[in-house]
Formats: C-alpha cells, sequence, structure tokens
C-alpha cells in the first residue's frame, strides 16, 4: 500500500471521481453503508474549509486510488473524526475487498489516536476499537412510498392514522399544506436555524448553531449541488408560511436527516412527523432508497423507522504515551453518558432537569433589562 495525505484543497479532481464511484456502487458491491453523504468529499472539502486540521488519506494500489481516510489532526497526533460532533457517519470509503492494517494507516497519517463516535458498520480494522454499538433508525423507502407507508400501518396503525389525521385537520384549520422538497430560499434556512437554537435552549442542551464553523459549514453545505451530493432543505408551509422545515445531506442512494425543526406555535398538529412523511414521499420520488435518521433515542424516530442500521463509538490507538492520557480522559466521559442514555431510570430526570435549565435561562433572557448608563 502507498498511503500519501494531502489538505482538502490538494485533492485532485480525479480522486474526487473515484472517492464518489466507490460510493456510488456501493450498494452494488455490498456495502451500502459507504453511501452515507457524510462520508463523501463533498462534506470533508467543505467541513475543511471551516475547521483547522483537516486531511484526506488516499490509499492506492498499483497507482490507482483503493480507499480515502478523512480525518482531523490536532495537537501531538490526536486525530478524530471529521466534523465529529455533528458528522453522523464516519471511516474509511473504499473499493470492494479492501482491508487495512490500522496502525500502518495512523502512522502515515501521523496520528496516536483517531476517535469517532458514528463509525460506519462493515470497518472491521477499527471495530475491535469501539467501545459501544448504537442504533441509528432508518426509513426504508427503495419499493416506494405507498409500500413505506403501508409498512408503517402495519406497525404503527395508530401512530399513522393520526398523524395523516392532523396534517387533514392543519389544512382545514389554516389553509393550504404545501410541501417543498428542495427549498432554495435562504430565509427558510434561517427560519429553520433560529427554530432549532430555540430548541436547544429550551431543551437546555448545547445550541449548535453558537458555533460559528457550524453555521458556516451548513451555508456552504446549503449551496453544494452535484449528481452525486446536495444539500436539502425541505420545508412545510401553511398558506405559505414555514411552519416545520428539516436541512439534510443526500447522496444517490441516502438521505441523512440532520436538522429538523418546526414552529412551536403548530405543535399539536405534529408538523415534525407530517414533514418526514412528505420528506419520505419525495425522496421515494428521487430515487433514494433509504432516510437515515440518525443515532439518538427519540420518540419521532421510533414511531418512523421500518428497521435500524449500526454506528459505533470509540478509540483507536498506537502505543504511545499520549494515546494512553487521551484515552484516559475521553472513556469515562463516554461511558458515563451512554450509561445515562441507555437507562430509563437515569435518562428521564435529567432529560427532565435539563428543561427545566433551558426553562429558566429562557425566562431570564426574558426579564433581564440592560442597565441604563
Amino acid at each position: 500500500m502507498d498511503i500519501s495525505v494531502y489538505r482538502p484543497g490538494e485533492l485532485t479532481a480525479a480522486d474526487r471521481v473515484a472517492w464518489s464511484a466507490f460510493q456510488s456502487k456501493a450498494h452494488l458491491n455490498g456495502t451500502p453503508e459507504l453511501a452515507n453523504p457524510f462520508l463523501s468529499p463533498e462534506f470533508a472539502l467543505a467541513v475543511g474549509r471551516c475547521r483547522r486540521g483537516v486531511r484526506i488519506a488516499v490509499v492506492r494500489e498499483g497507482g490507482e486510488p483503493a480507499a480515502f481516510f478523512p480525518f482531523q489532526r490536532g495537537a501531538s497526533g490526536v486525530g478524530r473524526a471529521i466534523g465529529l460532533g455533528v458528522s453522523d457517519c464516519q471511516g474509511v470509503v473504499h473499493r470492494p475487498g479492501f482491508s487495512w492494517d490500522v496502525r500502518d494507516l495512523l502512522r502515515a497519517c501521523g496520528l496516536v489516536v483517531w476517535e469517532f463516535d458514528h463509525l460506519a458498520a462493515g470497518q472491521t480494522p477499527f471495530e475491535t476499537a469501539a467501545t459501544g454499538s448504537f442504533p441509528s433508525p432508518v426509513m426504508d423507502v427503495d419499493q416506494g412510498y405507498e409500500a413505506y407507508l403501508s409498512q408503517l400501518r402495519a406497525q404503527s396503525p395508530k401512530f399513522t392514522k393520526s398523524t395523516l389525521a392532523k396534517e387533514r385537520k392543519l389544512g382545514r384549520d389554516h389553509g393550504e399544506v404545501r410541501y417543498v422538497h428542495d427549498e432554495r430560499d435562504p430565509k427558510a434556512l434561517r427560519t429553520l436555524m433560529a427554530w432549532k437554537s430555540a430548541q436547544y435552549r429550551r431543551t437546555g442542551r448545547s445550541d449548535r448553531f453558537a458555533h460559528e464553523w457550524i453555521t458556516r459549514l451548513v451555508w456552504q453545505l446549503f449551496h453544494s449541488r452535484s449528481e452525486s451530493f446536495t444539500g436539502i432543505l425541505s420545508v412545510l408551509y401553511v398558506d405559505d408560511k414555514p411552519i416545520a422545515a428539516h436541512f439534510g445531506l443526500r447522496s444517490e442512494r441516502v438521505l441523512a436527516c440532520w436538522f429538523p425543526a418546526y414552529d412551536p406555535a403548530f405543535s399539536k398538529y405534529s408538523p415534525g412527523l407530517v414533514l418526514h412523511l412528505r420528506m419520505a414521499e419525495a425522496a421515494a420520488a428521487d430515487g433514494i432508497a433509504y432516510l437515515d435518521l440518525g443515532r439518538g433515542q427519540k420518540e419521532y424516530k421510533d414511531s418512523l423507522k421500518t428497521r435500524e442500521i449500526f454506528v459505533s463509538e470509540g478509540l483507536v490507538t498506537r502505543r504511545h504515551p499520549v494515546a494512553l492520557g487521551h484515552r484516559a480522559r475521553r472513556a469515562p466521559v463516554r461511558a458515563l453518558r451512554n450509561a445515562v442514555l441507555a437507562r430509563p431510570e437515569l435518562f428521564e430526570p435529567a432529560d427532565k432537569l435539563l428543561k427545566r435549565m433551558g426553562e429558566i435561562r429562557s425566562r431570564s433572557r426574558v426579564t433581564t433589562k440592560p442597565k441604563k448608563m
């Protein structure tokens, strides 16, 4: 193997074509997980424009690309999955049958550790370092929307009937319900970001859009459009007023769900659920095989899913004091978080506490007045 490491801007057009071709043929080669848009060259290049330390390792055999490994390199050789914290799928994109030696790859990349939290299934050399595996719910639409809806009715008849009825009531109460699958109006994206930021604060979560690099990344991806990759903004309107929206990424076969939000004033109509059903219908018509709802326990995901795929988290290391120190710092934090998420008796009180803190912060922002000078 010949391994070369490039800055994002140094990757040749031929290498990008080869990378995209691996993804395009993934479902035919028995590695459908590699078709995820978070594994695309477009995502890696966009992160590279927003974050320092982004590198891409290209593995060649016989002079031809065999694999691509995007990563972020920090001080002292500490590496992490590209876009860690916002990326929902990570790993090596490769040709059929390719395998790699983990330590050789890390050494060539100048890494002593590589941290991941959404490792794609089938990354066997990395999986030995995984500390946990977690479900990522999926909505299968490869047989068409009606087939998906039939399966949904069979597994969740009450939920399906209720959601469709709410959409009809929404139209009766407020006017025409209109869905735009690929909205290009920047104002709609700003509205979505504002809703999502408010939701993060309301529920006591960290506001991702308070991080300038994430906002920049989303705007860049919103303007990314090619045959193999597109940033998709989907919006549900009522009487031409946006009430729910979602921004995600699509490859040829996969729509990765990312940032959904809605106007709380319309919450009784479950506009987020209505939006996801419309997304499934449009995605099926567009040749998408499935919508990946992403890792994380949410009631709406359980209601919409047809199956689950799995992603892993962990640390892969070489023998080095820095790697030992990084593992000692990171492992307990991840173990504690996962223990809380996995146990309802711990998660529910923690979730309520976060929401309560969010409510208190929201009220304090409203009632606090600037002092007169």
